[in-house]
């Protein structure tokens, strides 16, 4: 059973976003959203570009203004979004996940991990943690890694939490959805192959980052952050054009009603510009492909306090919507 959105007068920011929907019994099909929470299928408006979200956004430069022009058109018959079913709104073919991106949630981390012996005061941690932060901005030297698109639930789905996972943690996080291939392109272009935003919760499961049979290999993204559904994604995308400044967004995470995360993207080291040139510089980035920018101060290590069973998350970001997730522990024979 998965838990409803709220409604709202306004869903996003913008006059229109997209969404991947689906009525009862039905197949997903790509839509058009209005904030006033009216839909339009987009696949008899889009031909063969309306045939799924990454279809669209691999014809994203052609698709754009035919968008803008639907959104506007008050003769096009739609229908109440209550009718559907909400999906994450893309499947990306590649998942871009970056780490330590926040500079307060860093030097938290740098404070809570002390290592053995080290009885320095905090605030000289602190200094140390600023210090290199500031130094791997300088050098242009985002952490980036590869997560799996089969960990990508929708918005409003429950989150199953494995047996295995002992440590269960939560990791809001702004996500870029590129919409022209992306390679070796320079800070300055890179916001021209960005189609828009939605959000992303980066669930993680703390007891197994750290590969303690092998410390020398260090961190396992595998295990610790691509269970199915590890990464709530949604509800809509909001064109990049709507959004003014992705450099000055709110995220805020709320666990059963209290406030967990409350943070700006301004704090962010590396912006999104520079996130996804730095990812390009190796990699090749697709239509529909996600560049997630990283979680800030908040998370249930620094709270003490872990996901279980029963626990709800409603995640929200300044003009990208809402998503709500219930917490389900998985059920072993």
């Amino acid at each position: 059973m998965s838990v409803k959105p709220e409604a709202a007068s306004a869903l996003f920011a913008g006059p229109f976003a997209l969404a991947t929907l689906s009525a009862p019994g039905g197949t997903a099909f790509p839509a058009l959203v209005t904030p006033d929470a009216q839909v339009l299928d987009l696949r008899p408006a889009l031909g063969d570009s309306g045939r799924s979200m990454r279809a669209l956004l691999d014809d994203w430069e052609s698709a754009a203004p035919r968008l803008a022009a639907l959104a506007g058109d008050g003769a096009l018959a739609r229908r109440p979004l209550a009718e559907f079913r909400v999906h994450a709104p893309v499947e990306p073919r590649q998942v871009f996940q970056s780490g330590a991106n926040y500079r307060q949630h860093v030097i938290d981390l740098h404070v809570a991990h002390r290592a053995p012996g080290d009885e320095r005061p905090e605030e000289e941690r602190r200094a140390e943690a600023a210090e290199i932060m500031d130094r791997r901005a300088a050098e242009d030297l985002p952490y980036v890694f590869i997560g799996l698109p089969s960990a990508i639930t929708g918005p409003y789905d429950d989150v199953v939490l494995p047996y295995w996972a002992d440590k269960p943690d939560w990791e809001l996080e702004l996500a870029v959805v590129i919409g022209r291939p992306a390679h070796r392109v320079s800070v300055e272009e890179a916001l021209g192959h960005v189609a828009g935003y939605t959000i992303a919760n980066d669930l993680t499961d703390r007891a197994t980052v750290f590969r303690r049979d092998m410390p020398q290999i260090g961190t396992d993204w595998l295990r610790s952050k691509n269970a199915p559904g590890f990464t709530p994604l949604g509800p809509w995308i909001v064109p990049a054009g709507s959004v003014a400044d992705p450099g000055d967004l709110r995220l805020t995470l709320k666990l059963n009603g209290e406030t967990m995360q409350d943070e700006s993207t301004k704090d962010m080291i590396f912006n999104v510009a520079r996130m996804v040139s730095y990812a390009s510089r190796t990699a090749r980035l697709l239509p529909g492909d996600l560049v997630l920018t990283g979680s800030p101060a908040g998370n249930g290590m620094h709270w003490g306090r872990l996901l279980r069973d029963g626990d709800v998350m409603d995640a929200a970001i300044t003009g990208l919507g809402a998503q709500r997730t219930r917490c389900v522990t998985e059920v072993t024979e």
